[in-house]
């Protein structure tokens, strides 16, 4: 489903990372993983499209998503890659509908009330689509975020250390959330995380280290 090949970041003159060749299968399930500094948020966000690399190809569901013009770019990242940040980062002068909406405007897809209404009642946040973000709990705010991620079907679903902030009851019922999401949308499913609690949970895991990175189950 998604496949990486040569793929190399340059930070600086004397800083450059270099991630071997990856691929996965639709519907999968993966961990990003490593020490603070290794490259997981570098590498979710050239995954998301949201970072160019120095070197190399991102290819989702067959597309080269780098060879792509910047509007081709921008609508086929907003159609195939959700992406869950660690922080909602919802337009605060927009309700509930239409942060959601507007997820599907960037996409260049039609209005579809009907597909809002059917995430928001599968994240149990039915009678919110009216509310404000300043009116949201925070995991009421987080829960909108995956709704966000999910709304479009992705083919890629990306989430950065969705549970690092969390106590434990939270983050099982965040990463169930994400997991289920997954699921439904037949999503290929990559988290970066350094939360131990959850790395029992998913099998296939791709490690970084400070100079190298390797798939270490599988």
């Amino acid at each position: 489903m998604f496949r990486i090949n040569g793929l190399r970041h340059r930070y600086d003159a004397q800083n450059l990372i270099t991630f071997p060749d990856w691929q996965s299968a639709q519907g999968d399930a993966w961990l990003l993983t490593g020490a603070s500094g290794s490259g997981k948020t570098t590498l979710l966000h050239i995954l998301a499209g949201l970072r160019r690399p120095t070197a190399g190809s991102v290819n989702i569901g067959g597309t080269d998503m780098y060879a792509l013009p910047g509007s081709q770019a921008d609508r086929f990242r907003g159609r195939n890659i959700g992406l869950v940040l660690q922080k909602p980062h919802l337009l605060a002068t927009l309700t509930v509908a239409e942060n959601l909406s507007l997820a599907q405007y960037l996409a260049g897809l039609p209005p579809d009330r009907q597909r809002i209404e059917e995430v928001l009642q599968a994240l149990e946040m039915t009678g919110k689509q009216n509310a404000r973000p300043h009116q949201l709990s925070q995991g009421q705010a987080q829960r909108v975020a995956i709704a966000r991620a999910v709304l479009n079907r992705p083919k890629l679903l990306l989430a950065d250390e969705p549970t690092s902030s969390l106590d434990n009851g939270n983050a099982l019922k965040v990463l169930q959330l994400i997991e289920s999401q997954a699921a439904t949308c037949g999503a290929t499913l990559v988290i970066a995380t350094h939360d131990a609690r959850i790395k029992d949970r998913i099998s296939r895991q791709f490690h970084l280290q400070a100079s190298a990175a390797e798939i270490i189950s599988e």
